[in-house]
């Protein structure tokens, strides 16, 4: 049987390496967020429209990679909550704006708090500036494209 050639290809290949490690942080991030009453996928919301300033229902499935129907059902977790606040578009009025509250806020503060002692058990074998070095590359795996999450107009 012959073999394929192998062209400019890495020697070790990240993924199943990141697979264990999401994994790893996703166990121990639930349970720290559950006393707050949130979920992974609410922190990722929270902290996205925290960082973007809000935006669209739409751009936000986008950025969330989640189809329009879960992104109604996410929202309405935390509007219930009172951690998020959805308004008709100036703009386009078939469009809803959703917006970190002053509730959503500090929830995500305490959450993101609760967190740091995750990441300072998992990552605990890494320097502070690898820690940076992380980041920033998995930062640029993700793509820093616009992707419709902007600032909402008042």
């Amino acid at each position: 049987m012959a073999s394929l050639p192998v062209v400019n290809q890495p020697v070790h290949r990240s993924g199943a390496l990141l697979d264990q490690l999401a994994r790893r942080v996703r166990l121990r991030s639930e349970s720290v967020l559950a006393p707050l009453g949130l979920r992974v996928r609410h922190l990722i919301a929270l902290t996205v429209l925290r960082d973007r300033g809000g935006c669209t229902q739409q751009a936000l499935a986008t950025t969330l990679e989640i189809d329009g129907t879960n992104i109604v059902g996410l929202l309405n977790d935390l509007e219930a909550e009172n951690l998020i606040a959805r308004r008709r578009s100036p703009e386009d009025r078939r469009r809803h704006v959703v917006e970190l509250t002053d509730a959503g806020a500090k929830r995500l503060a305490k959450a993101e708090f609760a967190l740091a002692a995750v990441e300072d058990e998992v990552f605990a074998a890494l320097s502070d500036a690898q820690r940076e070095a992380l980041y920033g590359l998995l930062q640029q795996a993700l793509g820093t494209g616009d992707d419709g999450c902007v600032a909402a107009i008042d």
